[in-house]
Protein backbone atom coordinates (compact mmCIF):
# COMPACT_ATOMS: atom_id res chain seq x y z
CA UNK A 1 0.00 0.00 0.00
CA UNK A 2 1.13 3.42 -0.58
CA UNK A 3 2.49 4.59 2.80
CA UNK A 4 1.16 7.56 5.10
CA UNK A 5 -1.91 9.30 3.67
CA UNK A 6 -4.75 7.58 1.58
CA UNK A 7 -3.92 6.80 -2.29
CA UNK A 8 -4.13 10.18 -4.69
CA UNK A 9 -3.18 8.63 -7.91
CA UNK A 10 -0.99 6.54 -10.29
CA UNK A 11 1.86 7.39 -12.18
CA UNK A 12 1.45 5.24 -15.48
CA UNK A 13 5.22 4.53 -16.98
CA UNK A 14 5.53 3.49 -20.81
CA UNK A 15 8.21 0.55 -22.13
CA UNK A 16 11.17 1.02 -19.94
CA UNK A 17 13.24 -1.58 -22.30
CA UNK A 18 15.69 -2.26 -20.25
CA UNK A 19 16.64 1.46 -19.44
CA UNK A 20 16.57 0.92 -15.47
CA UNK A 21 18.58 3.79 -14.55
CA UNK A 22 16.74 6.25 -16.37
CA UNK A 23 14.02 4.26 -14.32
CA UNK A 24 15.55 5.40 -11.49
CA UNK A 25 15.86 8.87 -12.03
CA UNK A 26 12.22 9.38 -13.84
CA UNK A 27 10.73 7.98 -10.41
CA UNK A 28 12.72 10.12 -8.60
CA UNK A 29 11.59 13.10 -10.51
CA UNK A 30 7.66 11.88 -9.86
CA UNK A 31 8.73 12.28 -5.98
CA UNK A 32 9.35 8.02 -5.35
CA UNK A 33 12.07 7.12 -3.07
CA UNK A 34 13.64 3.77 -2.12
CA UNK A 35 12.64 2.21 1.29
CA UNK A 36 14.05 -1.16 2.36
CA UNK A 37 14.58 -1.90 -1.44
CA UNK A 38 11.46 -0.78 -2.64
CA UNK A 39 10.91 2.52 -4.52
CA UNK A 40 7.64 4.31 -2.40
CA UNK A 41 5.66 7.55 -2.86
CA UNK A 42 3.50 8.48 0.50
CA UNK A 43 0.40 8.94 -1.82
CA UNK A 44 0.81 7.37 -5.28
CA UNK A 45 1.48 4.24 -7.04
CA UNK A 46 3.08 3.05 -10.54
CA UNK A 47 1.43 1.31 -12.87
CA UNK A 48 3.78 -0.33 -15.91
CA UNK A 49 2.88 -0.66 -19.48
CA UNK A 50 4.80 -3.81 -19.94
CA UNK A 51 7.68 -4.14 -22.55
CA UNK A 52 10.33 -4.25 -19.29
CA UNK A 53 12.75 -6.71 -21.14
CA UNK A 54 14.82 -6.68 -24.12
CA UNK A 55 17.41 -4.33 -26.37
CA UNK A 56 18.17 -2.40 -23.32
CA UNK A 57 21.83 -2.07 -21.28
CA UNK A 58 20.20 -2.76 -17.66
CA UNK A 59 17.46 -5.62 -18.29
CA UNK A 60 18.12 -7.25 -14.78
CA UNK A 61 18.07 -4.11 -12.98
CA UNK A 62 14.85 -3.20 -14.81
CA UNK A 63 13.00 -6.37 -13.82
CA UNK A 64 13.94 -6.16 -10.41
CA UNK A 65 13.28 -2.87 -9.57
CA UNK A 66 9.92 -3.16 -11.29
CA UNK A 67 8.99 -6.69 -9.48
CA UNK A 68 9.89 -5.72 -6.20
CA UNK A 69 7.75 -2.78 -6.24
CA UNK A 70 4.84 -4.91 -7.67
CA UNK A 71 5.26 -7.51 -5.12
CA UNK A 72 5.74 -4.71 -2.61
CA UNK A 73 2.04 -3.58 -3.28
CA UNK A 74 3.32 -0.05 -4.52
CA UNK A 75 2.90 -0.97 -8.21
CA UNK A 76 1.09 -2.84 -11.10
CA UNK A 77 2.29 -4.22 -14.24
CA UNK A 78 0.60 -5.45 -17.90
CA UNK A 79 2.36 -7.69 -19.65
CA UNK A 80 3.81 -6.47 -23.12
CA UNK A 81 4.42 -8.10 -25.95
CA UNK A 82 8.07 -8.33 -25.15
CA UNK A 83 6.97 -10.44 -21.97
CA UNK A 84 4.45 -12.70 -24.27
CA UNK A 85 7.47 -13.74 -26.68
CA UNK A 86 9.57 -14.32 -24.23
CA UNK A 87 7.03 -16.84 -22.23
CA UNK A 88 6.30 -18.48 -25.31
CA UNK A 89 10.23 -18.92 -26.63
CA UNK A 90 10.82 -20.77 -23.19
CA UNK A 91 8.14 -22.49 -22.80
CA UNK A 92 7.44 -26.20 -24.13
CA UNK A 93 4.65 -27.83 -25.17
CA UNK A 94 5.13 -31.40 -26.85
CA UNK A 95 8.73 -31.50 -27.71
CA UNK A 96 8.98 -28.12 -28.75
CA UNK A 97 8.94 -24.46 -28.39
CA UNK A 98 5.79 -22.13 -28.76
CA UNK A 99 7.81 -19.45 -30.26
CA UNK A 100 9.78 -20.69 -33.24
CA UNK A 101 13.46 -20.40 -31.95
CA UNK A 102 14.06 -18.74 -35.70
CA UNK A 103 17.34 -16.19 -35.58
CA UNK A 104 14.89 -13.09 -35.60
CA UNK A 105 13.06 -14.33 -32.45
CA UNK A 106 16.04 -15.22 -31.35
CA UNK A 107 17.46 -11.51 -31.79
CA UNK A 108 14.79 -10.09 -30.24
CA UNK A 109 15.69 -11.53 -27.29
CA UNK A 110 19.72 -11.28 -27.75
CA UNK A 111 20.26 -8.82 -24.96
CA UNK A 112 18.29 -10.30 -21.74
CA UNK A 113 19.56 -13.91 -22.79
CA UNK A 114 22.65 -12.46 -22.77
CA UNK A 115 22.10 -10.45 -19.43
CA UNK A 116 20.78 -13.93 -17.70
CA UNK A 117 22.93 -16.24 -19.37
CA UNK A 118 24.85 -16.76 -16.28
CA UNK A 119 21.51 -17.15 -13.90
CA UNK A 120 19.31 -19.68 -15.88
CA UNK A 121 17.31 -20.19 -12.71
CA UNK A 122 16.74 -16.24 -12.25
CA UNK A 123 15.48 -16.10 -15.50
CA UNK A 124 13.23 -18.50 -14.68
CA UNK A 125 11.77 -17.11 -12.00
CA UNK A 126 10.65 -13.55 -13.82
CA UNK A 127 9.36 -16.18 -16.55
CA UNK A 128 7.45 -18.01 -13.35
CA UNK A 129 6.74 -14.07 -12.54
CA UNK A 130 5.04 -12.77 -15.72
CA UNK A 131 2.61 -15.85 -15.98
CA UNK A 132 1.02 -14.00 -12.29
CA UNK A 133 0.60 -10.27 -14.61
CA UNK A 134 -2.52 -9.79 -16.42
CA UNK A 135 -2.96 -8.41 -20.25
CA UNK A 136 -5.08 -5.35 -19.31
CA UNK A 137 -6.07 -3.41 -16.05
CA UNK A 138 -9.80 -1.76 -15.43
CA UNK A 139 -10.45 0.68 -13.32
CA UNK A 140 -13.50 2.85 -12.47
CA UNK A 141 -11.90 6.07 -14.07
CA UNK A 142 -9.34 4.65 -16.35
CA UNK A 143 -7.77 1.51 -18.37
CA UNK A 144 -4.59 -0.19 -19.25
CA UNK A 145 -2.76 -2.34 -21.68
CA UNK A 146 0.14 -2.31 -24.01
CA UNK A 147 -1.30 -1.90 -27.05
CA UNK A 148 -4.89 -1.69 -27.39
CA UNK A 149 -8.47 -1.93 -25.74
CA UNK A 150 -10.48 -3.90 -27.83
CA UNK A 151 -13.91 -4.16 -25.58
CA UNK A 152 -15.29 -7.37 -27.44
CA UNK A 153 -12.22 -9.53 -26.98
CA UNK A 154 -11.74 -8.35 -23.83
CA UNK A 155 -15.30 -9.80 -22.73
CA UNK A 156 -14.70 -12.47 -24.38
CA UNK A 157 -11.62 -13.13 -22.64
CA UNK A 158 -13.10 -12.46 -18.90
CA UNK A 159 -15.42 -15.01 -20.18
CA UNK A 160 -12.83 -17.74 -20.26
CA UNK A 161 -10.54 -16.65 -17.96
CA UNK A 162 -12.44 -14.70 -15.82
CA UNK A 163 -10.39 -11.63 -15.43
CA UNK A 164 -6.92 -10.11 -17.25
CA UNK A 165 -4.63 -13.06 -16.24
CA UNK A 166 -2.92 -15.65 -18.54
CA UNK A 167 -2.04 -19.00 -17.74
CA UNK A 168 0.19 -22.40 -19.48
CA UNK A 169 -3.20 -23.07 -21.14
CA UNK A 170 -3.20 -19.24 -22.65
CA UNK A 171 0.14 -19.51 -23.84
CA UNK A 172 -0.46 -23.09 -25.27
CA UNK A 173 -3.71 -21.71 -27.00
CA UNK A 174 -2.36 -18.69 -28.26
CA UNK A 175 0.58 -20.00 -30.46
CA UNK A 176 -2.21 -21.74 -32.15
CA UNK A 177 -2.89 -19.36 -34.99
CA UNK A 178 -7.39 -18.45 -34.97
CA UNK A 179 -7.49 -19.18 -31.49
CA UNK A 180 -9.58 -16.64 -29.49
CA UNK A 181 -6.54 -16.59 -26.87
CA UNK A 182 -4.51 -15.60 -30.09
CA UNK A 183 -5.89 -12.93 -31.12
CA UNK A 184 -6.15 -11.64 -27.34
CA UNK A 185 -2.62 -11.24 -26.79
CA UNK A 186 -1.97 -9.94 -30.37
CA UNK A 187 -4.48 -7.31 -30.50
CA UNK A 188 -3.78 -6.35 -26.76
CA UNK A 189 0.09 -6.34 -26.63
CA UNK A 190 0.67 -5.46 -30.51
CA UNK A 191 -2.55 -3.66 -31.38
CA UNK A 192 -4.47 -3.57 -34.92
CA UNK A 193 -2.35 -4.21 -37.69
CA UNK A 194 -3.28 -4.60 -41.46
CA UNK A 195 -1.20 -6.12 -44.51
CA UNK A 196 0.56 -4.26 -47.17
CA UNK A 197 -0.76 -4.89 -50.99
CA UNK A 198 1.17 -8.59 -52.08
CA UNK A 199 5.28 -7.90 -52.79
CA UNK A 200 5.31 -4.54 -50.66
CA UNK A 201 7.37 -4.79 -48.13
CA UNK A 202 8.59 -1.88 -45.31
CA UNK A 203 12.04 -2.03 -43.31
CA UNK A 204 11.12 -0.59 -39.72
CA UNK A 205 13.60 1.68 -37.56
CA UNK A 206 14.78 -1.69 -35.65
CA UNK A 207 16.07 -3.49 -39.20
CA UNK A 208 12.95 -5.50 -39.33
CA UNK A 209 11.21 -6.39 -42.68
CA UNK A 210 7.52 -6.27 -42.21
CA UNK A 211 4.47 -7.01 -44.67
CA UNK A 212 2.29 -5.12 -42.26
CA UNK A 213 1.37 -2.10 -40.45
CA UNK A 214 0.40 -0.66 -36.97
CA UNK A 215 -2.84 1.68 -37.31
CA UNK A 216 -5.07 3.85 -34.92
CA UNK A 217 -8.20 2.64 -33.13
CA UNK A 218 -9.55 5.84 -31.94
CA UNK A 219 -9.87 7.45 -35.61
CA UNK A 220 -13.81 6.68 -36.79
CA UNK A 221 -13.91 9.10 -40.02
CA UNK A 222 -9.79 7.95 -41.30
CA UNK A 223 -10.76 7.94 -44.89
CA UNK A 224 -7.25 7.07 -46.22
CA UNK A 225 -4.40 4.30 -45.24
CA UNK A 226 -2.32 7.46 -44.46
CA UNK A 227 -4.64 8.66 -41.90
CA UNK A 228 -4.58 5.06 -39.98
CA UNK A 229 -0.92 4.97 -39.82
CA UNK A 230 0.31 5.11 -36.20
CA UNK A 231 4.26 3.76 -36.74
CA UNK A 232 7.17 5.80 -37.10
CA UNK A 233 8.05 4.42 -40.41
CA UNK A 234 5.99 5.30 -43.68
CA UNK A 235 4.23 3.51 -45.90
CA UNK A 236 4.97 3.82 -49.56
CA UNK A 237 3.09 6.71 -50.98
CA UNK A 238 0.92 4.42 -53.38
CA UNK A 239 -0.38 2.96 -50.49
CA UNK A 240 -0.64 6.23 -47.71
CA UNK A 241 -3.29 7.66 -50.65
CA UNK A 242 -5.75 4.91 -50.84
CA UNK A 243 -9.23 4.77 -49.72
CA UNK A 244 -9.56 1.70 -46.97
CA UNK A 245 -11.04 -1.11 -48.11
CA UNK A 246 -14.47 -2.16 -46.76
CA UNK A 247 -12.23 -5.59 -46.10
CA UNK A 248 -10.07 -3.24 -43.73
CA UNK A 249 -12.70 -1.63 -42.16
CA UNK A 250 -14.08 -4.18 -40.88
CA UNK A 251 -10.82 -4.97 -38.82
CA UNK A 252 -11.08 -1.47 -37.21
CA UNK A 253 -11.29 -1.34 -33.95
CA UNK A 254 -12.76 2.30 -32.68
CA UNK A 255 -11.82 3.52 -29.07
CA UNK A 256 -14.47 5.94 -28.53
CA UNK A 257 -13.97 9.41 -27.32
CA UNK A 258 -16.93 9.00 -24.42
CA UNK A 259 -14.87 5.94 -23.09
CA UNK A 260 -13.00 6.56 -19.89
CA UNK A 261 -9.40 7.51 -19.95
CA UNK A 262 -6.83 4.48 -21.90
CA UNK A 263 -2.98 4.30 -21.70
CA UNK A 264 -1.20 1.43 -23.86
CA UNK A 265 2.37 1.69 -24.45
CA UNK A 266 4.16 -0.04 -27.88
CA UNK A 267 4.40 2.48 -30.20
CA UNK A 268 7.78 4.56 -30.27
CA UNK A 269 6.78 7.57 -30.44
CA UNK A 270 8.79 11.10 -31.05
CA UNK A 271 9.01 14.23 -30.03
CA UNK A 272 7.24 16.10 -27.52
CA UNK A 273 4.96 13.64 -25.26
CA UNK A 274 1.27 14.64 -25.82
CA UNK A 275 -2.50 12.50 -25.63
CA UNK A 276 -2.98 10.93 -28.96
CA UNK A 277 -6.90 11.91 -27.99
CA UNK A 278 -8.14 13.49 -25.29
CA UNK A 279 -8.75 10.40 -23.21
CA UNK A 280 -5.81 8.52 -24.77
CA UNK A 281 -2.23 8.38 -24.11
CA UNK A 282 0.67 6.33 -25.68
CA UNK A 283 4.04 6.57 -23.18
CA UNK A 284 6.10 4.65 -25.05
CA UNK A 285 8.59 7.23 -26.64
CA UNK A 286 11.49 4.95 -27.81
CA UNK A 287 13.61 5.42 -24.74
CA UNK A 288 15.74 2.64 -25.33
CA UNK A 289 16.33 4.30 -28.69
CA UNK A 290 17.82 7.70 -27.00
CA UNK A 291 14.11 9.02 -26.78
CA UNK A 292 12.05 9.42 -23.67
CA UNK A 293 11.29 7.27 -20.86
CA UNK A 294 7.53 8.76 -20.10
CA UNK A 295 5.15 8.67 -17.39
CA UNK A 296 1.83 10.10 -17.18
CA UNK A 297 0.36 11.31 -13.45
CA UNK A 298 -3.39 10.39 -13.42
CA UNK A 299 -5.89 12.24 -10.86
CA UNK A 300 -9.01 10.99 -11.83
CA UNK A 301 -9.43 13.27 -15.25
CA UNK A 302 -11.51 12.26 -17.83
CA UNK A 303 -9.92 14.55 -20.40
CA UNK A 304 -5.82 14.40 -20.43
CA UNK A 305 -3.98 17.11 -19.49
CA UNK A 306 -0.56 17.90 -21.14
CA UNK A 307 1.30 19.47 -18.27
CA UNK A 308 0.84 15.79 -16.28
CA UNK A 309 3.59 14.14 -18.97
CA UNK A 310 6.62 14.09 -17.04
CA UNK A 311 9.81 12.55 -18.76
CA UNK A 312 13.78 11.85 -18.76
CA UNK A 313 15.98 11.23 -21.28
CA UNK A 314 17.89 7.55 -21.07
CA UNK A 315 21.63 7.93 -20.24
CA UNK A 316 23.88 8.56 -22.98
Amino acid sequence: MAHGSALQGYDIIGDVHGCAHALMRLLEKLGYRQLDGVYRHPQRKVIFLGDIIDRGPQIREALQLVRRMVEADEAQMVLGNHECNALAYFTRADNHYLRDHSERNARQLAETQQEFAGAPQLWQSYLDWFLTLPLFLEFPQFRVVHACWDTALIAQHRERYGDGHINREFLRAAAQAGTLEAQVQQRLTCGVDLPLPEGLSIVSRDGYQRERFRIKFWVADARTYGDLLFQPDPLPPEVAQSPISAEHRDQMVIYGADQRPLFIGHYWLNGTPRAIAPNIACLDYSAVKSGRLVAYRFDGETQLHQEKFVWVYKDP
